[in-house]
């Protein structure tokens, strides 16, 4: 573990259209000490060369391959490689800000935390801000990761000198794989402290799993209950006040 070091792991499947773009938001960060593991998980488009072109320009930036087993699996090995004391997951079509790290591991150092998070943007295909923001609370506990993820996956830092590294849940199939991550650094850490600085851009897309609300609710459903082991009732709570955080937090039309 690398003292200061903030491991960056991004998952990508077939990604070529945005990859760069996200690598690229990496590279402009003012925060220098940084290594970037991107998994190209079985993309079947031009992923891999894009990916190892950036790879060939800078030595922070390290590209692994696997056949296709889901996001959950690729952010394993990316973290089975890592070697930096700070974890971060980026997506490969999300973006950070140039302070994103700067200011989040000094957020981290006035708290005291072992996990932060913060508000971010959502912007369109093309990179467009639709000008909705995800407001994050000032401290999330387990209770309120018991109604729904808090954490924009984006914006989690987390600093593994306090539980080491921490694995995803490759039973989940890459579905509330993150939501359960962060649920067990808020378990462990009993409060993860909520950045009001919009930091970080998700990137909305048409179509897309977590946009696709109706077919994620069974999901969302066995999630509460085998997972977090709610009961029914609670569970069919969750389901309504989930649904309703969804159509007002993406835009019309999106996820």
């Amino acid at each position: 573990m690398e003292e200061g070091k903030v491991s960056v792991i991004t998952p990508c499947y077939n990604g070529e259209k945005y990859v760069g773009e996200t690598i690229q938001s990496v590279l402009s960060q003012t925060y220098p000490n940084w290594e970037m593991l991107i998994v190209d998980d079985g993309s079947t488009d031009a992923s891999r060369r894009v990916l190892e072109a950036y790879a060939a320009k800078d030595e922070r930036i390290r590209c692994f391959y696997q056949e296709n087993r889901g996001s959950a699996a690729a952010r394993n090995l990316g973290l089975r490689e890592a070697s930096g004391r700070y974890i971060a997951l980026l997506d490969a079509d999300d973006l950070w800000d140039p302070d994103f790290l700067e200011k989040q591991l000094a957020f981290m150092k006035e708290k005291r935390a072992v996990c932060v998070a913060s508000a971010y943007r959502f912007i369109d295909s093309s990179s467009r801000d639709t000008g909705k923001r995800a407001a994050v609370l000032k401290e999330i506990t387990k209770k309120d990761m018991l109604w729904m993820n808090r954490v924009g996956c984006l914006t989690g830092l987390y600093d593994s000198s306090c539980f080491g590294k921490l694995y995803l849940n490759e039973e989940l199939r890459s579905v509330r794989d993150d939501y359960a991550y962060w649920y067990k650094i808020t378990e462990m850490a009993e409060v993860i402290y909520g950045n009001q600085q919009v930091l970080a851009s998700y990137r909305v897309l048409a179509g897309s799993t977590t946009g696709n609300k109706r077919k994620l609710i069974g999901k969302q459903y066995r999630f509460y209950r085998d997972y977090l082991h709610l009961g029914r009732l609670r569970s069919c709570v969750n389901i309504l006040y989930w649904g309703l955080s969804g159509v007002l937090k993406f835009p019309s039309g999106r996820k």
